[in-house]
């Protein structure tokens, strides 16, 4: 059973940096044909998919987000990071990772719970 899990800061002020982990186990992020994805929900709003990175380490963003977003991973601890640069209030949303596949894995068969984040001074 694939299992993921994201950690990181609840609250950040507007204008600093947010930094997201997500864990995973039963699977290896290294496993071919796989896309290991941060979506987040705003409050009242739909998901919103934020960018993705192979298991070659490819990245993938949305053309919104990409100037200020990177998404690495560490192979050795199985996890990937979402880094998302001078936050605002607009920021704030439960963010998820998960796994997908087929093109740019936009296909999802495994979610984290999601983690709330917020932006608020």
């Amino acid at each position: 059973q694939v299992q993921l899990r994201e950690s990181g800061p609840g609250l950040v002020k507007p204008s600093q940096g947010l930094s997201l982990t997500c864990n995973v186990s039963g699977a290896s992020i290294t496993m071919n044909d796989y896309f290991w994805t941060w979506i987040r929900q705003p409050p009242g709003k739909g998901l919103e998919w934020m960018g993705t990175i192979t298991s070659t380490g490819r990245t993938y963003y949305s053309p919104s987000l990409k100037s200020r977003t990177s998404i690495s991973k560490d192979t050795s601890r199985n996890q990937f990071t979402l880094q998302l640069w001078a936050v605002t209030p607009e920021d704030t949303a439960v963010y998820y990772c998960a796994r997908g596949w087929g093109f740019l894995g936009i296909t999802i068969d495994y979610w984290g719970r999601g983690t709330q984040f917020t932006a608020s001074s």
